[in-house]
């Protein structure tokens, strides 16, 4: 089910809403959950076991990396233990037919998978770091991970950031129509210019010539940037509607004056995973310029990867990682000068 189509905008979302405001506080967030599995299920109802396992797998791993941390045990088998099996499940659905060929066996690739894989799994890092305390109340943990407004493009939202709001948010007038307005604005940058910029891109790659070959790139450029931020903004906006506040995610990306401002302006909640999750225990930029390197290298190849399973998307990655550790180590240093 797509935030543009009919079911969405004219059956399931008046519904939900309507529903989540009749019925007491104390069964809002069962009422989304519920909501969530229906979403989640409409199109692709097998995967929807699939989800539950996560939640049941991440939220035992985050109970039991309380306990030892309680007990003053080392939480890394746990923490470990969790990792494998969640990049696992991730690269099984994905990536299987990627690293082992026609050998695997072909499998749909579930909805949503890559953002509630993240989410969940950064939820265990962060108990184990001490940055969050377990969330021992299964259903609140199960709202978080399956929450639809940001379960089909994001943003990746940690759980540090909502974790008070799913137990005691209080909406408002003021924010439900802040929220309102943030998804008609995503739905028309998706409906009215991202679909648009996509159909005259998609009619330009049979038309030859230098202007036509500039007005594609220019339209898939745009489309690209419309349809994602579209929908960060419904997701932000349908958030907003049941009293969630989600961090933004695109900061005017195209006005960026590097190629560091610009990873910092798109994308930003899958940016900020990387580095926190990724990045920055592997050394980040405090263990000498080579191993800067080789961090900014894994990351993007990761990144690449994150985005599709193809060697378009590594050598993609590998890309932006040639221009961000040239800039980086060497053109904003002189640039500095």
């Amino acid at each position: 089910m797509l935030f543009s189509s009919n079911t969405f905008l004219f059956g399931f979302l008046p519904a939900v809403v309507v529903l989540y405001y009749l019925c007491p506080r104390r069964c809002r967030n069962v009422l989304l959950l519920v909501a969530s599995l229906i979403f989640y299920g409409w199109g692709e109802p097998k995967y929807v076991l699939l989800m539950l396992v996560s939640i049941l797998l991440n939220y035992f791993c985050g109970i039991a990396a309380a306990a030892c941390i309680e007990k003053g045990m080392h939480s890394g088998p746990i923490l470990w233990l969790d990792i494998v099996l969640n990049l696992g499940i991730l690269c099984f659905f994905k990536y299987g037919r990627f690293f082992f060929g026609d050998r695997f066996p072909e499998v749909a690739l579930p909805l949503g998978i890559s953002f509630y894989i993240f989410q969940a799994m950064g939820y265990t890092i962060d108990v184990v770091r001490k940055e969050v305390p377990a969330q021992r109340n299964l259903l609140i943990f199960g709202t978080y991970v399956t929450l639809f407004p940001q379960l089909v493009a994001g943003p990746i939202v940690r759980y540090r950031d909502v974790a008070e709001q799913l137990k005691s948010r209080r909406e408002n007038t003021e924010q439900f129509a802040y929220g309102l307005q943030r998804f008609v604005l995503g739905l028309s940058k998706k409906v009215l210019l991202a679909n648009t910029f996509g159909s005259a891109w998609n009619a330009l790659q049979v038309t030859t010539g230098t202007a036509a070959a500039w007005l594609g790139l220019l339209c898939y450029t745009l489309q690209i940037y419309f349809d994602f931020s579209g929908y960060s903004d419904m997701a932000i906006g349908l958030g907003q509607l049941f009293g969630f506040t989600f961090l933004e995610n695109f900061n005017y990306p195209y006005i960026s004056a590097s190629i560091t401002e610009f990873w910092r302006r798109w994308n930003i909640s899958l940016s900020t995973w990387f580095k926190e999750y990724v990045y920055i225990p592997l050394g980040g930029n405090r263990k000498g310029l080579a191993r800067q390197i080789f961090n900014i290298l894994v990351v993007w190849l990761l990144t690449g990867l994150w985005h599709g399973a193809s060697w378009n998307f590594v050598l993609w990655g590998g890309y932006y990682a040639a221009l961000l550790i040239l800039e980086k180590c060497w053109l904003l240093k002189a640039g500095d000068c």
